[in-house]
């Protein structure tokens, strides 16, 4: 059978892992290419990975006719018109996410997609991480009941370098937290109705700068009645951190690496057992089974498990969530597409 021929766009930390991935752990596709606006960087993992075609732009990868597929590893916002070169080429995509910083770009690459007639996938690997497909399968079967609390924390050791802000790459809401409202959506089988967010920025002063968070609480109430939280954290300081907790009428979930104990101390210098220093280490199982999905997709000519649509939802409560943490208000999500503001009585 022929391995499907990928290009990597983007060569920094996300698109490095991808294009190692495909290179050495996926035997149904062939890295052919990777691309960057950094040529250096792309020549460079070029050369560590053995392969001979690197280019400055992903117009000038995508012309390859041994290309089929393309994963968009660009920061944020230039991921909308990455899509849109990618599929007007007739490439297949994995893009991380998110997909648009906007609900009406995440429309447009979705649009895009569909009239090229290609597979459009969004990144959120979570969902490909074993205990958290474990979790959804358990879910399914109905051994926790009825899903009624959803509670998630993602915590980072330190924040990115301050040139991921500087890049575009999108704000707490829009690059974090998003991983925890797509799973707030797929894990309690429901819809996101309204948020109510906090955030601040104290730990992190160099952000002030780029009016961004480096903390926020996101309270959410789901269409049929369960609520839930969503903390996210740029630096903890004792390791990367996530931890999913999903209560049921008969059972509770919990998801995460740290012991149960009845008092730990969670320091500069760790946490003494379980804690991982970065999400490419977390989440490395993840990565490469998403690559995987996308890869056999892509070859099955079947639809991708993380679609446009997917994307298209999540963003609509990081949007709601940025809009109630700037205005000190609760803000409905209505159906994914837009937001509406909802101040509390006086």
């Amino acid at each position: 059978m022929a391995k499907l021929g990928v290009g990597v766009l983007g060569v920094g930390r996300m698109g490095k892992r991808h294009a190692e991935n495909l290179r050495s752990l996926i035997p149904e596709a062939r890295l052919v290419a990777v691309a960057d606006v950094d040529f250096e960087a792309a020549r460079r993992l070029g050369d560590d990975l053995e392969i001979e075609h690197y280019y400055d732009s992903l117009e000038s990868m995508v012309d390859r006719k041994d290309i089929d597929a393309v994963v968009i590893a660009s920061p944020s916002r230039f991921h909308l018109s990455a899509v849109q070169t990618a599929a007007a080429a007739g490439k297949h995509i994995l893009c991380e996410k998110p997909l648009a910083l906007t609900i009406d770009g995440v429309d447009d690459a979705i649009a895009a997609a569909r009239s090229a007639n290609v597979i459009l996938q969004v990144g959120f690997m979570r969902r490909y991480d074993p205990a958290y497909a474990e979790a959804y399968k358990r879910i399914e079967e109905g051994e926790i009941g009825t899903p009624i609390i959803f509670r998630s924390i993602s915590r980072d050791r330190e924040p990115p370098p301050v040139s991921f802000y500087q890049s575009g790459s999108g704000t707490l809401f829009l690059d974090s937290s998003i991983h925890d409202f797509d799973l707030a959506r797929w894990l309690m089988k429901d819809e996101v109705a309204e948020v109510h967010a906090f955030g601040g920025t104290l730990a992190c002063p160099e952000l002030v700068q780029f009016g961004e968070l480096d903390a926020g609480i996101v309270n959410l109430r789901f269409s049929r009645g369960a609520i839930g939280n969503v903390e996210s954290f740029r630096q903890s300081r004792y390791g990367y951190d996530i931890y999913t907790e999903v209560v049921g009428s008969k059972a509770t979930l919990r998801i995460g690496y740290l012991r149960q104990t009845a008092l730990t101390v969670l320091s500069g210098a760790g946490a003494g057992h379980d804690v991982v220093d970065h999400f490419l280490v977390r989440f490395a199982e993840a990565y490469l089974n998403e690559l995987r999905d996308f890869v056999r997709s892509v070859l099955a000519a079947s639809p991708p498990r993380v679609t446009g649509e997917d994307a298209r939802r999540a963003l609509a409560i990081a949007l709601a969530a940025a809009r109630s943490c700037r205005d000190s208000c609760t803000v409905r999500v209505a159906e994914g597409i837009r937001v509406e503001t909802m101040h509390s009585a006086s």
